[in-house]
C-alpha cells in the first residue's frame, strides 16, 4: 500500500528511491521514540537530579518532593545567578565549575544558605572560604554510623556507601558520620551551613532505598519549608528552550519530518515556467469518425452498403418517436419524418428515397432523432 502510494505521488524512480530511504530513517527514529516512550531506559549524567541511571539522583528529587520540599533546578551557573541563602543547594559529582561559582557558592553559605556538596575534594567547590578544608582521600567507607548528635543524623543508625571516598582528616569540621576515614562532616561557614560527603552514592539512585539513606537525603536537606535546589549547570545543563532543549533524537526525527515533507512537496508541485505540451493535441472526436466514414466508403465500391446501418438506425429513432409500427411504408416513415422536422433530403433518406450521394444527409437524420 505505502509502495502504491509513493509511486502515485512520486512519478520519478530516483525521487522515490530518496523517498523511500527517507521514509525508513523517519520509521526508525519514531519506532526508537515510542519505545523509550513504553520502556524507558535508565539515562543521565552522574549526580543530575535529572537522571534515572544508578549514579543519578531523580529519586532523591523525587523524595524530597514527596515529604512537602519543594524542588527546583538551577540551569545557569551559580555564579551568573543570585542565590537565595533561604534555600538548600545540592551540588553533587560537580565537574564543571569556575572561579566564579566558588566564589558565589561560599558567598552563598556566609550569607545564611545550606550547601549540600557531595563527592571527590567536595571542600575545593567552595572557594577559600574555610582555613583548614576536610582532606579528601579515595579510600572510604561502605557503612558509616553517626558518630556526633547533630540535626543531620537524627533517626539516622547507619548509612550505606560505595566506597569511593572519605576524609581522612576533618580540618576544621566536625565528622558526623564515621571516623578514620569520615563520610560526612559539617562545619558553619558565617551564618550558614557546610555539609560535605565524601561519597555521593548514599543520595544516589542505586542506594537511596538501603540501610537509613533516605532519612540522611531528608536531614540533609533541613526543615521542609526551606527550598531544595539542585544544580545542573555543572552537569552540563543549560537554559536552552524551544527546539534547541528538545533531545537530539527527536530533533533528527523532526527534520526528517521536514525534508520527507519538503521532497512530497517537490515531487507534487507544477515545475516553474509554462507547461510543455506533451505531444500533438488530439483529433477532435467528430473528425475522427468522418475521416473513417471516408477511409470506408473509399474501400468499398457499394456505398449503399456501408450507408445502410446509419439509414436503418436513423429510419428506426423516427418509426420509434412517431408511434409507427415496424413494418411502416416508407412514404408514411418520410411523412413522420417531416412532422418531426426533418429537412426534405434528410427525410427522403430516412425513407431509403434518397441517391446515394445523401452521406450527409443521412448522417444529419441520425443526429437529429438521437437529439
Amino acid at each position: 500500500m505505502i509502495g502504491r502510494a509513493i509511486r502515485r505521488w512520486v512519478p520519478s524512480r530516483k525521487a522515490r528511491w530518496s523517498v523511500g530511504v527517507l521514509a525508513v530513517v523517519v520509521a526508525l527514529n519514531v519506532a526508537a521514540l515510542v519505545e523509550s516512550a513504553v520502556r524507558p531506559e535508565p539515562s543521565g549524567r552522574a549526580g543530575s537530579a535529572y537522571a534515572t541511571q544508578p549514579e543519578g539522583a531523580a529519586a532523591y528529587a523525587a523524595l524530597l518532593e514527596r515529604s512537602g520540599h519543594h524542588v527546583s533546578y538551577l540551569r545557569k551557573r551559580p555564579g551568573d545567578v543570585r542565590l537565595d541563602p533561604r534555600t538548600t543547594l545540592v551540588v553533587l559529582q560537580a565537574s564543571d565549575l569556575h572561579d566564579e561559582d566558588r566564589r558565589a557558592l561560599g558567598d552563598f553559605v556566609d550569607a545564611g544558605g545550606r550547601l549540600v556538596a557531595g563527592g571527590a575534594f567536595p571542600a575545593s567547590w567552595i572557594g577559600n572560604e574555610l582555613e583548614r578544608p576536610p582532606r579528601w582521600t579515595i579510600a572510604g567507607r561502605h557503612v558509616a554510623t553517626p558518630v556526633a548528635p547533630v540535626p543531620e543524623t537524627a533517626g539516622v543508625r547507619s548509612v550505606a556507601a560505595s566506597g569511593t571516598g572519605g576524609f581522612d582528616d576533618a580540618g576544621d569540621a566536625l565528622p558526623v558520620l564515621g571516623s578514620g576515614p569520615a563520610l560526612l562532616v559539617a562545619q558553619p561557614v558565617g551564618e550558614g551551613r557546610l555539609l560535605l560527603l565524601a561519597d555521593s552514592a548514599p543520595l544516589e539512585n542505586r542506594l537511596l532505598g538501603r540501610a537509613d539513606n533516605a532519612a540522611l537525603a531528608l536531614a540533609l536537606a533541613g526543615p521542609r519549608d526551606r527550598r531544595v535546589v539542585f544544580v545542573e549547570s555543572v552537569h552540563g545543563f543549560g537554559e536552552a528552550t524551544g527546539l534547541a532543549a528538545l533531545p537530539s533524537r527527536w530533533r533528527f526525527t523532526l527534520i526528517g519530518l521536514v525534508l520527507a515533507a519538503l521532497l512530497w512537496l517537490l515531487a507534487r508541485a507544477r515545475r516553474f515556467g509554462p507547461a510543455e505540451d506533451l505531444g500533438a493535441p488530439p483529433a477532435p472526436a467528430r473528425r475522427e469518425h468522418v475521416e473513417a466514414l471516408a477511409l470506408a466508403l473509399r474501400r468499398t465500391r457499394d456505398p449503399h452498403t456501408v450507408l445502410e446501418p446509419v439509414r436503418a438506425q436513423a429510419r428506426a429513432q423516427v418509426i420509434r418517436r412517431s408511434g409507427l409500427g415496424p413494418g411502416a411504408a416508407d412514404a408514411d416513415v418520410r411523412e413522420a419524418a417531416l412532422r418531426l422536422g426533418f429537412d426534405d433530403d434528410e427525410a427522403a433518406a430516412v425513407a431509403g428515397q434518397g441517391d446515394d450521394d445523401a452521406a450527409l444527409a443521412v448522417g444529419r437524420a441520425l443526429a437529429k432523432g438521437r437529439r
